[in-house]
Parts: C-alpha cells; structure tokens; sequence
C-alpha cells in the first residue's frame, strides 16, 4: 500500500468518507484557484475544527506528504495550488463565528468564514470588518490572513494584518500555537504578523481574532470622468497633496470601464479615457467639508465631470461597477491574466503608458482597473487560451509590467501574494541574503518544508517541478534561471483545543 492509499485509510477512518475526497473527478475540481496555473492534489480533506486540522496534520507527517491549506479558492498567485501533490486542507467547513464583542470591537472566527458575512452579520449592530477584496462575497478569512488582502479601503484603513490581533494555528507536525490575543498590543515577537501573509507556508490557521470597525457617520462618494487618463492619475496626487485621506479611491481606464458599464449598467460615461471612484467616510461635517475639496482638485485637475452619489442606493451601483469589473470583462476577452503590482502614486501615468507599450509590443490589449490610492495596479492581460502562445505572450507580458513597478520603486504585489507566480521574481527586491534569512525563518515553523513547498521564496530544491516535473506544471514564458533583477528592462518597456485565541 502506497503512503497516499496509507494517508487516505487513515483520514477515512479518522474524520469519515464524505471528509475525505479521492477520486480522479473530485481531485481535479482542486487543481486551480483564480490564476492560471494548475496541479491536482493528492488528496482533499475537510476538517471541522482544529482537533481535525491536528489529525491531518500528524497522518501527513507520518505520511511524508505535503499539506496545502485553501479557504475558497479564489487567489490569483496559486497559494492554494498542490504544487508538489500532498494533501489539500480545505477549511470550507470551519465557519463558525464564534465569539462577537462589540463592547470590546472584537470578533473570533473560524476561517472559513466568508469575509462579506462577517460584515453582514455585525453590520445592524453598527460594526464592519473593514478589509474588502472585491472577492469578498466568496473569499474567507483564514485566505485574507494567508495572503494578507487588501481591497478598495485599504487606503484609510490599511491591509488585513492591521485588523488581526491574535490567531491559533496548526503546525505541520500537529502542534497548536497562540499567537497575540484580544488586546491592540501583547508583549513579545510579533508573531502573528509574521504568520499574516505567510502564504500557508508556515502554519494553518485555526481561529482569528479580527477588529472590529464602526460604521461611519457619514459617506459620500463621487465618479469623476476624464477625457485624458493622465489627468486622473493627476487627481490622485492632489487628493494626497491636500492632506486628505479618502477612504477609497479607484480608477478604472477607458476600454474597461465601457466592458463594465455595458454588463452593469451602473452609469459610467462610455466616452471617457477614464474614471475615478472616490469614497469619504468620517463624521458628517468634515465629510461635506472634504467632498466640496475633493469636487474642487477634480475639477481643477482636469475632470471633465464630477457626479455625486445621491443617496445609497445609487452608491451601490457605483461600486457594484468597481466590485464586479472583473466578470464583467469575460464580455469582451475569452481569457484574461490579472497581475498586482505597486508603484508610487506620482507614476501612475509613466507606468500606465509603458503597459500600453508593453501590451502591443506582445500584440495584446490591457485594461487596467486598481487602487488608484495607494498605487496598487491590477493589469488585466486579455487573451484567447484556445490560441496556442497567447497565456504564454500575456504572462511574459504581465512579467514586463511588473519589473516596470519594481523600477518605479514599487512591488511585485500589494494584496494577491507571491504563491507560486511570483516566487521567482523575488529576487528583483530581496538579496540572496534576504532570502535566505526569510527561509531560516520558514524553517522555524516548518522545518521539513511540507506546509504548502513551492511557494512565496524561490526554491532551488523546486525547479524541477517548476520545469514540468511532478505535479505537472509548465514553466510560465520567461521564467528562466537567468531572468534575474541584474538583467536590462525588456526590449518592450526600454522601447517605453482552546479555540480561540488567547
């Protein structure tokens, strides 16, 4: 009997038939996540709290097989992708929350709680939980914590780990850990932000404590439209420059707000090269004060018109716009490959025109829909999959408009995670030494490397896989051992048991 069919009895036996999954079918609605690259799992096991995550955890030690945690399976950087085969850890069943304290601002949740449904459930008592991906009708929590999310008001209220104070979390050999609690500030190493965004390559999250945010007085929101896309990236500036923080601000180009508005119908202009979505949150008064400033700097920034949501349900359909953009986009493009990088807020226009360059240089169009606040991009590469080359063109693409973002000073991803699309371009932002010093740190938590391998730092031990050896992955175009940060920018842009935590 092999160590997989040896795993599989024993989870059977352990947490029942329906717990485990198996068969050729079932393993390969696991093969994928948001992104484009694929390899099917051993085997899918869905624990019902932690004392199952414990079990798994010991049989896949004992076994020598990998473990992959997964929330809904809607990251874009492979995360949740069994890279090296193993066990996938499926915590769609551990959705309880469990513990809501208004007096104290806090929630405690399992994470597989979906991320809209929390803010649901607080919301008539006057609270959020203010990280927003624009998945968050279907992504959980435990997957916001893995990547570290972000969303629209990531700009005021800043990413996931600002809005998690303590976790329990599973390690690969089946111990639980405590890490942080219910207060703002424990003593000690900060561990829980060390496990914040540690992709599952470190422990697998159990429960969560979340602040918990007060609805504001007062929101206002506004649409500004531009006949010139650098006029809007202008605004933004401004905006900054003026000492105002909104609490979103989002910019959506030409050719993809029209793909939006004809799926929507949430009233953007079709003749503009671009628009600005624009929220502030505060107390009433100081929100009129900063709307008729905000009307000001767009106008004086070169909006051709500046609309302001006339009451809720109107702002709903702005952002139900924003929200839905991606899906919208499959009118128009079979396919698409959304990449996340970051940039300095006063680039917005020079990147934005060297991905236009880069786009036909590969002779494929670019849409861009993003945070335009905090200079998080989100180019959206379209191709047709049934056209042989075309994902691997729109990958070397997307690659060449993320080394435009580290050039600009900015980042490979501000919210998606590295995963398994990324890995090898952390070398573009971290030394050997850097690198190094974070895989001693991985090592600490996951010794043996099992909890989710092949992902967030490039491993020299997984280029096999990387080159098409188990788990059956291709090797993205440009993915190459001599595609280093010491290289020229591409010919393309130089043309341009307790369960809670304690």
């Amino acid at each position: 009997m092999s160590n997989i069919d040896e795993a599989r009895r024993r989870l059977v036996t352990v947490l029942g038939a329906d717990a485990v999954v198996w068969d050729g079918i079932g393993r390969m609605l696991y093969e994928y996540d948001g992104g484009v690259d694929r390899a099917v799992p051993d085997l899918i096991a869905f624990p019902a709290n932690e004392a199952d995550v414990v079990v798994i955890a010991r049989i896949a030690t004992e076994s020598g097989l990998p473990l992959i945690p997964r929330g809904a399976g809607t990251g874009l950087s492979g995360g949740a992708i069994a890279r090296e085969g193993g066990i996938v850890v499926a915590f769609n069943r551990m959705r309880k929350i469990r513990r809501l304290d208004y007096e104290n601002a806090r929630a405690i949740v399992e994470p597989g709680v979906v991320n809209l449904e929390l803010s649901q459930t607080t919301a008539p008592a006057g609270y959020i939980f203010v990280p927003d991906p624009s998945s968050q009708q279907a992504c959980t929590i435990g997957g916001n914590v893995a990547e570290n999310s972000g969303g629209p008001h990531t700009l005021a209220y800043g990413v996931t780990v600002n809005h998690i104070t303590g976790l329990r979390a599973v390690l690969a050999d089946g111990r639980v850990v405590s890490t942080g609690g219910l207060a703002n500030d424990i003593p000690g190493y900060d561990l829980t932000g060390t496990l914040v965004g540690s992709e599952g390559t470190m422990a697998m999250v159990t429960a969560i404590a979340a602040k918990l945010t007060r609805l504001p007085e007062a929101v206002r929101t506004l649409l500004a439209v531009y006949a010139r896309i650098e006029s809007a990236a202008d605004t933004v500036s401004a905006v900054t420059a003026a000492g105002i923080t909104p609490a979103a601000m989002e910019m959506l180009d030409g050719f993809t707000l029209r793909a939006v508005e004809a799926y929507i119908h949430a009233g953007y202009p079709l003749d503009a090269a671009a628009v600005l979505l624009i929220e502030l949150e505060g107390l009433k008064e100081e929100v009129a004060s900063q709307a008729e400033e905000v009307l000001r700097i767009c106008r004086e920034s070169g909006a051709a018109e500046v609309r302001l949501a006339r009451d809720a349900e109107d702002r709903a359909r702005l952002w139900k716009g924003r929200k839905h953009a991606f899906g919208a986009v499959g009118r128009i493009s079979p396919n698409f490959y959304v990449m996340d990088g970051v940039i300095p807020r006063t680039r917005i226009a020079d990147v934005l025109r060297d991905g236009d360059h880069i786009g036909r240089h590969y002779q494929l169009r670019i849409g861009n829909i993003f945070h335009a606040g905090d200079g998080n991009l989100h180019p959206l590469v379209f191709y047709d999959g049934r056209q042989a080359g075309e994902l691997d063109r729109a990958i070397a693409a997307s690659r060449e408009i993320i080394r435009l973002c580290v050039e600009a000073g900015g980042s490979i991803s501000g919210e998606h995670g590295v995963g398994m699309e990324k890995d090898e371009l952390m070398p573009w932002m971290f030394s050997e030494a850097d690198l190094d010093f974070m895989r001693q740190l991985r090592a600490v938590w996951n010794p043996e490397g099992r909890l989710n391998p092949g992902k967030l730092l490039p491993a020299r031990a997984c280029r096999e896989t990387r080159d098409g050896g188990p788990g059956g992955l291709r090797m993205a175009a440009g993915q190459d051992d001599g595609d280093r940060s010491d290289q020229p920018r591409s010919a393309a842009a130089a043309g341009q048991q307790q369960t809670e935590p304690r």
